[in-house]
C-alpha cells in the first residue's frame, strides 16, 4: 500500500520493505516518467548510492521509467553529485538518484531532478497524486549504461589546480559511496590521502554516515590529531554533505566554512548574493555584509536552497547540515567533493596552518544540531501549535522572530531555532550566543515555551 509519508518536502524517503518496496518504487518510476513526458523530457540519468537495497530499487525505478517511453542512462553506483554532474554533462537536465542520504541503513529514497530543477513541495506531492489517480503515460523506452565518474574527476581537476604545497588529509567516508571516488580525487589534486572507512558498505559498520553530528567525527578527529595530519574531511552516505576537522581536532561547522568560501568569492564578485539556511550562525550574515556581499537566509533543504539560488542569482549557498552549493565555476548543485576541493584550494594559498586560518573567522559559543525524537508527523503538528499560538509576542517580545522555516529568534547577543525536520521524525534545535551566559538564557527561554506545548518533550538541555 502506498504511504503518503514517504513523499517528503524535498525528496522521497522511507524504510525499505515496509513503506518503500520495489513495487512501490516501480509505480514512482512510472509517475516520474509520466511527469517527464509532460515536461518534454525524453531522457533521465539514474544512479544509486551504496545501500544494500539500492540495486533492486534502482532496477524497479528504471523499469517504471522505461514503461512510460522515457529513455534511461544508467550510471550505476555513484555519489549524488556525480548524478547531478551527469545530468548536466550529458544534456538531459533530468535524473533520479536512489539514495537514503544520511539516514540509517534500513532507509532508502529518491532525489529527483527534471528539466534542470530539483523537485520539491507540491511537485513531490504531485507524484503521489498521479499514482493514486493512475495517470500514467505508456511507452517503451531504451536503456544504456555509461560510466561518468572519470569525466567528473577530470572536470574537477581542470577547475582546481594541482597543489604545489601538499597537504596530508585524512578522509572519512563513513562507508558511504563517496569512498569510491574521494581518495582518488584528492590524490589527483596532489595530496597525501589517508583513508578511513572508505570501503563502500551499506551496513555502515563503523559509524552513522552523517558528518553534521559530532559523535560521527570522533574517529576522524583522533586520526587527524594522532597522525599530525593537516586536516580531515568527512562525507555523508551519498557524498553531498561535507564535514571538516582542522589540524587541532576542531570541528569547522558548515556555516564557518561558508564564511571562508564567501570571502573567497566576494574577492572576485563584489555584491554577490550568498544563500544560507536558518540554522547558520548569525555571524555569517554579518561577515558577508562586511565583505560586501548580500546575505539571504532561507529554508533548510537542498531543493529549497537550489530554487532560492536560481531566484536570486546567488553564486554560493550552504546549509548547516553540510550541503554546499557553488554556482561560481560550478553547476549550482550541492557537491561535498567539489566543496572540499575548493576548501583545499583556499588553504593552499595561505601560509598559515588550517587552525590559524579558521581562527580568523568570527564565532561565539554554540550547540551542534540538537535532535528531539518525535512520532512520525508529530513534529509538523508541534510547530503549528508553536507558531500558530498567541504565546509568541509575549515570549519572544525582545527578539527578531523569523518563521520562514520553523521559529528562529535573534537577540543582540545570540539566537535560537526550533524546526521540524523534513527528513527524519525529529524536532531540530540549535543555539548560538556571544558567551555561555547568553547561551543559557536563550536555551532556557526556548525550553520553557516548548514544554508549555508538550511537558513530556525529552529536551536534552
Amino acid at each position: 500500500m502506498l504511504s503518503s509519508t514517504i513523499f517528503r518536502a524535498y525528496d522521497i524517503r522511507g524504510i525499505v520493505g515496509t513503506v518503500l518496496t520495489s513495487e512501490i518504487v516501480y509505480e514512482i518510476g512510472r509517475a516520474i516518467g509520466s511527469e517527464a513526458y509532460d515536461q518534454g523530457q525524453s531522457t533521465l540519468v539514474v544512479g544509486r548510492d551504496g545501500r544494500l537495497s539500492g540495486p533492486a530499487l534502482q532496477e524497479a525505478l528504471i523499469a517504471g521509467i522505461l514503461s512510460t517511453g522515457r529513455d534511461v542512462i544508467d550510471i550505476g553506483q555513484v555519489p549524488t553529485p556525480v548524478l547531478y554532474f551527469a545530468a548536466n554533462r550529458l544534456g538531459t537536465g533530468s535524473g533520479v538518484m536512489v539514495t537514503g542520504s544520511h539516514n540509517p541503513p534500513e532507509y532508502n529514497g529518491l532525489k529527483i531532478m527534471l528539466g534542470g530543477k530539483t523537485l520539491f513541495g507540491n511537485a513531490i506531492a504531485g507524484l503521489h497524486a498521479r499514482i493514486e489517480s493512475n495517470r500514467f503515460i505508456s511507452g517503451k523506452g531504451n536503456r544504456k549504461r555509461q560510466d561518468i565518474t572519470q569525466e567528473y574527476l577530470d572536470r574537477v581537476s581542470r577547475d582546481i589546480p594541482k597543489a604545489k604545497n601538499t597537504f596530508t588529509i585524512v578522509i572519512d567516508c563513513g562507508n558511504g559511496v563517496a569512498g569510491s571516488i574521494a581518495p582518488q580525487l584528492f590524490r589527483i589534486l596532489g595530496h597525501d590521502v589517508r583513508e578511513m572507512y572508505c570501503e563502500v558498505d551499506g551496513n555502515f559498520p563503523n559509524h552513522h554516515p552523517d558528518p553534521s553530528q559530532p559523535e560521527n567525527l570522533k574517529d576522524l578527529i583522533n586520526s587527524v590529531v594522532n597522525s599530525h595530519a593537516d586536516f580531515g574531511l568527512a562525507f555523508d552516505g551519498d557524498g553531498d554533505r561535507l564535514g571538516v576537522v582542522d589540524n587541532k581536532g576542531n570541528i569547522i561547522w558548515p556555516d564557518r566554512q561558508l564564511m571562508l568560501f564567501s570571502r573567497d568569492i566576494l574577492s572576485r564578485h563584489p555584491n554577490a548574493t550568498i544563500v544560507f539556511d536558518t540554522k547558520c550562525s548569525g555571524h555569517l550574515a554579518q561577515d558577508i555584509e562586511k565583505k560586501g556581499g548580500r546575505p539571504v537566509m532561507w529554508k533548510t533543504g537542498h531543493s529549497f536552497i537550489k530554487e532560492k539560488m536560481r531566484e536570486t542569482g546567488a553564486l554560493l549557498a550552504g546549509e548547516m547540515s553540510g550541503h554546499i552549493f557553488f554556482k561560481e565555476r560550478w553547476y549550482g548543485f550541492d557537491d561535498a567533493l567539489y566543496a572540499a576541493a575548493r576548501l583545499i584550494e583556499i588553504l593552499v594559498t595561505t601560509r598559515n596552518s588550517p587552525d590559524v586560518v579558521f581562527a580568523t573567522l568570527p564565532g561565539g559559543v554554540n550547540t551542534p544540531e540538537i535532535r528531539v525524537d518525535m512520532p512520525e508527523g508529530r513534529g509538523t503538528a508541534f510547530m503549528e501549535q508553536l507558531i500558530g499560538g498567541n504565546r509568541l509576542p509575549a515570549v519572544f517580545s525582545d527578539a527578531h522572530v523569523t518563521t520562514i522555516d520553523g521559529l528562529r529568534a535573534d537577540y543582540p547577543d545570540g539566537w535560537g531555532l526550533v524546526r521540524a525536520s523534513n527528513t527524519t521524525p525529529n524536532l531540530v534545535l540549535r543555539f548560538e550566543a556571544d558567551d555561555e551566559s547568553a547561551l543559557h538564557r536563550i536555551k532556557e527561554k526556548f525550553r520553557n515555551v516548548l514544554l508549555r506545548i508538550d511537558s513530556g518533550l525529552p529536551l536534552p538541555f
